[in-house]
């Protein structure tokens, strides 16, 4: 594997002709990790287990699915995809199981050559309000899988990123919010324009939007892929709700003040079209709370905690949408959200996966996937 770094003298992937393709262009993988941690899936992730696998297996149907799986789970993980076309199992170790946030993202050129990025992490805060004590196996990730497979890495350490915090078009736009990356366990030490040169330089995009926060309660500082997506050029999903007295109400509000406002990289008007949270707030029930266990140092749960349950943190995979849904009280929330998909991309298998024991981790579908274009 050939390394490139930020340091003095050396290119970024924008000087190179590199630029993050949007999710929905054509995918040649996905990556993503098996689960173990048991401060995030209960039950020693029993049943985040079979709903991972489901998803793994549902996605290798349109594309390779690269399954990362600790020193403790390789063998099960193999096990259970011994058979399964478009799976490749490898051992890497990690400290949880969010591709999106620890993997590498990936960037493009006009030949179609692909390339990764190393971005630091710091479990979404470091020592000011991350969310647990010891990150050092999920920074490694992005070198370990680049090692495995050959990909050449930009190393953009000490600049601290996740995936689930950006979502770009492939032309030159990217959005964000200020929640997430001006937050004080990010990049405290840079302003605001030195984060977008920064995206700007390593991402090859041209135009920033900053949405100002992301859902209610995101333990991630409010994350973009869980409240706003592009799902064509200069077209967004948007999580909304039209109660006034839910907290959502207000964020998703100015959020769409934001985009109504703006235009994208190309001058064009942003197309929003609202997606619905559900309408019974998801959250953590006594029998999940007593499935954890949790180390020193880690966030913990309660009893009645909501989580941050969106429809938005959806799957673009080749020709499929991978599409969360919460069953219980929310199963008329789930129907009419697969229906809005349904309307809104029409040229795209929409397959409803059941995400309540992904969402107890504290994520949802998209935080445990991440895409490599081809």
């Amino acid at each position: 594997m050939n390394s490139y770094s930020n340091q003095d003298n050396i290119k970024y992937p924008s000087d190179d002709g590199y630029y993050m393709p949007a999710e929905f262009s054509e995918h040649s993988g996905t990556i993503m990790i098996f689960p173990e941690r048991k401060g995030s899936w209960c039950y020693d992730a029993k049943y985040a287990e079979k709903a991972f696998t489901e998803i793994i297996k549902n996605i290798a149907v349109f594309e390779k699915v690269y399954v990362l799986a600790s020193d403790r789970k390789i063998e099960k993980a193999r096990k259970i995809f011994e058979n399964s076309e478009n799976v490749e199992v490898l051992n890497i170790n990690s400290d949880d199981a969010w591709a999106r946030d620890t993997a590498p993202t990936f960037v493009k050129n006009s030949n179609g050559d692909v390339r990764a990025i190393d971005w630091k992490f710091n479990a979404w805060g470091g020592e000011y309000d991350g969310l647990y004590a010891s990150w050092d196996k999920d920074d490694r990730i992005p070198k370990e899988f680049c090692n495995s497979t050959g990909y050449k890495l930009y190393d953009a350490h000490p600049f601290v990123l996740e995936g689930g915090s950006i979502h770009t078009d492939g032309e030159g736009t990217l959005i964000t919010t200020e929640e997430c990356l001006l937050s004080k366990g990010r990049n405290p030490q840079m302003t605001k324009i030195q984060i977008e040169e920064t995206l700007k330089k390593y991402l090859g995009v041209s135009k920033i939007i900053w949405l100002p926060s992301g859902i209610y309660n995101d333990e991630t500082n409010g994350h973009i892929d869980n409240i706003c997506a592009f799902i064509k050029p200069a077209e967004v999903v948007l999580a909304w709700t039209d109660d006034e007295n839910d907290f959502q109400y207000s964020r998703s509000k100015a959020c769409l003040e934001v985009l109504e406002n703006t235009v994208d990289a190309k001058g064009r008007k942003i197309k929003v079209h609202k997606l619905p949270i559900p309408s019974t707030p998801v959250c953590i029930e006594e029998k999940d709370l007593l499935g954890y266990e949790f180390e020193e140092g880690e966030d913990t749960r309660e009893l009645g905690e909501r989580l941050a349950a969106s429809y938005v943190n959806f799957y673009f995979c080749n020709e499929a949408i991978i599409f969360p849904q919460f069953g219980g009280a929310n199963v008329e929330s789930d129907r009419f959200a697969v229906e809005i998909m349904k309307r809104i991309c029409p040229d795209r298998k929409i397959i409803p996966v059941y995400a309540g024991d992904i969402i107890v981790g504290g994520g949802n579908i998209h935080c445990i996937t991440q895409q490599i274009p081809k």
